[in-house]
C-alpha cells in the first residue's frame, strides 16, 4: 500500500534559531516535510504563492509585514493556504481577527510539540484549531465582534427558526439548553442544526458561529433570535 504523501510545510519566523529548531522538529515527525522558510512577512506571502505549501506556521509578530496583514493578503490568493498561527500571547479579540481572515488555526509557541503536530493534522482535515480555548469562550469575542457592524442581513435560506438555533449556538448555548430555550426537543434541535450546517456548509458549531458573525446574520437578534 502506497504511503500517504508528507503534509508540506512552510515556516514563517523573523528568528533564525527557532526556524531552524522548528525545522528538525517537523522533520523527525513521520508524514511532515518543511519546503521552505520565511523570515518577513513578505517573504511568507511570496514563497506561499510559489510553493503552495499544505500549512503555513506564520509567527504573528514580524518585522515590516505582521502576520495578521500577511495572513490578509494570502487569504485574497486563488488557492488559500492552510495558515496556523504561532504567537507568544494572544487576546481573543485576535483570535476572531485571525479566523475572520482565514487563518485555519492558532498555537502558542509555548505549547508542546505533539499540540503542534495535531494542530497540522487537524486543519489539513479541514478543522479549526485554537489551542485549548473552547467554542463558548471564543463565541462571545465572535458576538462583541458581530454586534459592532452594521449591514443588511442576508439570510442563506435559513428559516426564522434556524436563525434563532444559530444565534443561541453563537451565545454558546448547548443542545440541551437550546432545548429548554426554545421549547424544543434535543433531538428537533440537532435537526434543524443539520440542516443548518447543510445551507451555511459549516462542519461544526465554531464554522457555523464564524459564519454567522462573518455575514452578519444574527444583528438585531438578542440571544432567543428575536
Amino acid at each position: 500500500m502506497d504511503q500517504p504523501a508528507a503534509i508540506r510545510i512552510l515556516i514563517a519566523d523573523d528568528h533564525a534559531i527557532f526556524r531552524k529548531g522548528l525545522r528538525s522538529l517537523l522533520c523527525a515527525e513521520p508524514g511532515l516535510a518543511v519546503v521552505g522558510e520565511a523570515e518577513s512577512g513578505e517573504e511568507a506571502v511570496r514563497l506561499a504563492r510559489a510553493l503552495q505549501p499544505d500549512v503555513l506556521l506564520l509567527d504573528m509578530a514580524m518585522p515590516g509585514l505582521s502576520g495578521m496583514e500577511a495572513l490578509s493578503e494570502l487569504a485574497a490568493a486563488p488557492i488559500p493556504v492552510r495558515t496556523i498561527l504561532l504567537t507568544a500571547s494572544i487576546e481573543k479579540p485576535d483570535v476572531v481577527k485571525a479566523l475572520k481572515l482565514g487563518a485555519a488555526g492558532v498555537v502558542l509557541k509555548a505549547s508542546q510539540p505533539g499540540v503542534l503536530f495535531k494542530s497540522i493534522r487537524g486543519v489539513m482535515n479541514g478543522e479549526h484549531w485554537i489551542g485549548r480555548e473552547t467554542v463558548s469562550d471564543l463565541v462571545e469575542a465572535l458576538r462583541a465582534f458581530g454586534e459592532a457592524t452594521e449591514s443588511s442581513r442576508p439570510r442563506f435560506g435559513l428559516t426564522p427558526r434556524e436563525l434563532e438555533v444559530t444565534s443561541a449556538v453563537v451565545s454558546g448555548f448547548s443542545n440541551k439548553e437550546i432545548a429548554k430555550k426554545l421549547v424544543l426537543s434535543e433531538d428537533t434541535v440537532k435537526h434543524h442544526l443539520t440542516n443548518i450546517f447543510d445551507k451555511v456548509g459549516a462542519s461544526n458549531r465554531l464554522e457555523l458561529a464564524l459564519f454567522a458573525v462573518h455575514h452578519r446574520l444574527l444583528e438585531g437578534q438578542d440571544s432567543t433570535g428575536h
